[in-house]
């Protein structure tokens, strides 16, 4: 590590834990490990947290029978969205995209500027060129078609009720196929997410997995040489 230490994991990445687990070992110079112990910590929290709901929703989704993808969103701390994206991975989600370069999305304001769905996907295209998808958020079917005629890769449906989705999403497979994919987003929680499973939707994203989620509480115990074996808490370290 950067301020000279070693780390010595105890668990594997994505595990399941229970309390009061030795999850690593750190050794290093006392000055150093307490100079980076709230940042680590800090870090392994938030991830662990946003790993830990995006597992739980993941899970319901699997046992509703939903086999695709579920992903995050870009609506990430600033300055912290590639710890954030990384959880949603070992969660098991998608991460979306990573940035703006990744794909073009087309929200309401965008379309607004253009004038329209079918300027505003052509005039994204002529930007990005062949290599870079096009996503547009549509509020109703009528839009979702436009868009797809228009162009576009992927069309979220955003903000449907469950029967809305469901119908919508069948409308659009059945014309257009594996042409373009559907994506639902908007409100879902683990509350609520089952009510939206369909075989028709591609992706289902959702901001629950990464925005207020709690964190996973870690500490640290300095430990002498000698004594780790009788060490408790979140994780010990031989100094």
């Amino acid at each position: 590590m950067t301020i000279g230490f070693r780390v010595e994991w105890h668990v594997k990445e994505g595990d399941a834990i229970e309390p009061v687990k030795h999850c690593a070992t750190v050794r290093g110079p006392v000055r150093k490990l307490l100079l980076g112990e709230r940042v680590a910590l800090n870090t392994l929290a938030r991830c662990s947290g946003i790993a830990t709901k995006s597992a739980t929703l993941l899970s319901l989704l699997r046992k509703a029978g939903y086999q695709n993808t579920l992903a995050g969103t870009r609506k990430t701390t600033p300055g912290f969205r590639l710890v954030e994206k990384y959880g949603m991975l070992v969660g098991g989600a998608d991460p979306h995209r990573q940035d703006l370069s990744a794909m073009t999305m087309l929200k309401d304001n965008h379309i607004w500027a253009c004038g329209s769905i079918t300027n505003a996907v052509k005039a994204a295209k002529a930007a990005g060129g062949f290599a870079l998808k096009v996503e547009v958020e549509c509020q109703s079917l009528d839009e979702a078609e436009e868009a797809v005629n228009a162009g576009a890769d992927v069309v979220m449906l955003d903000n449907f009720s469950p029967d809305g989705v469901k119908a919508a999403a069948r409308a659009l497979k059945e014309r257009h196929g594996k042409r373009v994919l559907v994506e639902v987003s908007g409100g879902l929680t683990e509350d609520n997410v089952e009510k939206f499973v369909c075989p028709h939707v591609d992706v289902l994203s959702t901001s629950s997995i990464h925005q207020g989620v709690k964190h996973v509480d870690f500490s640290l115990k300095i430990v002498p040489k000698g004594q780790q074996k009788g060490a408790q808490g979140g994780e010990s370290v031989d100094v």
